[in-house]
């Protein structure tokens, strides 16, 4: 085991406020991993940014495909949301008889991290409740089965999916049983090494029930020959590699831990009766009233029971890499991510589109929701009208039956719709969080020239995404990413927009300033903090193929080429062999 701190010490002091039932503290000061996050003044000096601009009418749709040249783009990719999808968030509470409840609306706050299934698990005398479904927070609980979760601790998940029938036992948070008890656990992130330990453990007789990496975690931990309790966790972490953010629920214990590198957000609050309450974000810790204290450290796991809370740090030295997407896309604006102001984050970004690639226009516009607050920084800075030039509609179902003569765009038309008045003669700017395939954006310059736009002119909010995501993102495989297949101007040409821009990713990097080195730009640079060691990775933390009925390839719709070019060598050097004999 790597070496830990000899002994269980108290985080940044806490100053709780009077309640019945205080929580006490040990005595020692924990010394921060890393320095607390300075925000970044905003600089308008940078390079130039990523932009082509023509004047050149709606091109047809590009027809270059790997598997078929003559298929369209858009039939290729279909016509699903093709926005990346933030895997999990989750949620624990210590020291409230209302936890339960209180778990609840805290998912709901973080609903927008995961809408395919939700799940609680409380702790009364020493008993796990649990109960969990698939739909959104409103459809899996009720006050019935509220009432069926006893107890002062809880925790709680909320959880995104890609496809596949056996969803049910893989919403978490999972419980398992072991010689020493049972424990739950909610687990936010992509572990990269998961097929590797789960081989293992399956080789020493280990049976899955599920086929989440987080499965592979409880395994450990029921394995590990280390006492107490915390050091199997310890013991348990020190052999994933990846993204973890989780939440763990024992008999008389609520545990918290990140990984070293910090990829996916944990925060830490306090309610006003003295109950802990840990979330993925600060929203959550709004909404039930709870008073944001600090994050969960990189490398830190954090333990809350009826002594207090006390703080083992998993690594000394962690190299923070905290995932910028959450700035970009992922969190609510309201949210306090690694430090820093969601909202402000995002209006900086759009100022530092108006001023490196301006464009005469009449109005600017966001594609909502999620490129609002950057489109009124682009606004306010260009001196242009802010609009609502779309609408989105937020009672979107899962399904629809399109009528028989087929509506163009069916799918984007169901979210968005143009708002004439505003868009009409006018030549608007409108702003987007991020392009992925390409297949949205194109759709939503048509509809804005056919609601009677001059001119579009689309700015991106975020550099060029040219890599996949294995840290609990979910994202295309980089093939399918449209930056790494095309230029600036043959994305613009196949989205029809007049001109075109991305945020420069040195530009990004300023605005960040002394907090750059600690985010993760994977994505954008295809640089990765922890490289896969497999030739395949999860492209989700908790896909929902059961994956028990066949092998691993029987489920490759869940995976996406990890090092393609060291795959490639592995084929020539057997090629070559081969050849020889």
């Amino acid at each position: 085991m790597a070496a830990i701190s000899s002994s269980l010490s108290k985080p940044t002091p806490f100053h709780p406020t009077p309640s019945k039932t205080p929580l006490s503290f040990s005595p020692k000061p924990l010394s921060k991993p890393f320095s607390t996050p300075k925000t970044a003044s905003f600089s308008s000096t940078h390079k130039a940014p990523f932009i082509a601009s023509s004047k050149n009418p709606i091109s047809g749709f590009f027809s270059e495909s790997k598997r078929n040249p003559e298929t369209p783009f858009d039939d290729y990719f279909g016509d699903d949301d093709e926005k990346p999808r933030e895997e999990c968030g989750v949620v624990g509470i210590y020291g409230d008889p209302e936890a339960s409840r209180l778990c609840y609306l805290a998912l709901h706050a973080l609903q927008h991290r995961g809408q395919e299934g939700a799940g609680i698990v409380s702790v009364h005398n020493e008993v796990h409740h649990s109960i969990t479904g698939v739909g959104l927070v409103s459809e899996v609980f009720n006050q019935s089965k509220l009432d069926q979760l006893p107890g002062d601790s809880a925790i709680g998940h909320v959880r995104y999916s890609t496809a596949g029938a056996s969803m049910l036992k893989n919403v978490q948070p999972f419980v398992a049983g072991y010689r020493f008890g049972s424990v739950g656990v909610a687990h936010n992130g992509n572990l990269v090494n998961y097929r590797a330990l789960r081989a293992k453990l399956e080789d020493s007789g280990s049976i899955f029930n599920t086929s989440s990496d987080t499965e592979v975690v409880l395994h450990l931990i029921a394995i590990s020959k280390h006492r107490p309790f915390l050091l199997r966790i310890v013991d348990a972490c020190e052999q994933v590699e990846g993204a973890y953010s989780m939440v763990f629920a024992t008999k008389d214990k609520i545990v918290a831990v990140r990984d070293p590198h910090g990829f996916r957000p944990l925060v830490m609050g306090r309610r006003s009766n003295g109950a802990v309450v840990f979330a993925s974000e600060t929203c959550a810790l709004d909404l039930i009233e709870a008073t944001y204290e600090r994050e969960v450290f990189p490398g830190e796991l954090v333990v809350v029971d009826k002594e207090g809370v006390q703080s083992l740090c998993l690594m000394a030295h962690p190299e923070p890499k905290q995932c910028i997407f959450e700035h970009i896309y992922f969190a609510l604006p309201n949210s306090v991510i690694f430090g820093r102001s969601v909202y402000d984050s995002r209006r900086a970004f759009g100022e530092i589109l108006a001023t490196e690639a301006p464009v005469d226009c009449d109005v600017v516009i966001a594609v909502p929701d999620s490129g609002v607050v950057a489109a009124l920084g682009y606004a306010a800075k260009a001196g242009v009208p802010f609009q609502q030039g779309l609408i989105r509609s937020h009672y979107v179902g899962r399904t629809f039956i399109e009528p028989s003569q087929k509506i163009r765009d069916f799918g984007v038309k169901l979210k968005l719709s143009p708002v004439r008045a505003v868009l009409e003669g006018k030549r608007v700017v409108v702003v987007d969080d991020s392009i992925v395939r390409g297949t949205t954006s194109s759709k939503i310059v048509r509809l804005l020239k056919e609601a009677g736009a001059t001119e579009v002119h689309m700015r991106i909010a975020s550099p060029p995404i040219i890599g996949s995501c294995y840290y609990g993102v979910d994202t295309p495989s980089s093939e399918e990413l449209i930056s790494n297949r095309m230029s600036v101007e043959e994305i613009r040409n196949y989205i029809g927009s007049d001109s075109l821009a991305f945020l420069p990713f040195d530009s990004l990097q300023k605005q960040l300033g002394t907090d750059s080195p600690n985010f993760c730009y994977a994505c954008f640079s295809g640089k990765y903090p922890v490289e896969p060691k497999e030739l395949k990775v999860k492209k989700t933390g908790d896909f929902v193929d059961d994956g028990l009925t066949g092998s691993f390839e029987s489920i490759d719709g869940g995976w996406v080429q990890a090092n393609p070019k060291e795959k490639e060598e592995k084929d020539n050097n057997k090629s070559e062999i081969a050849f020889l004999n």
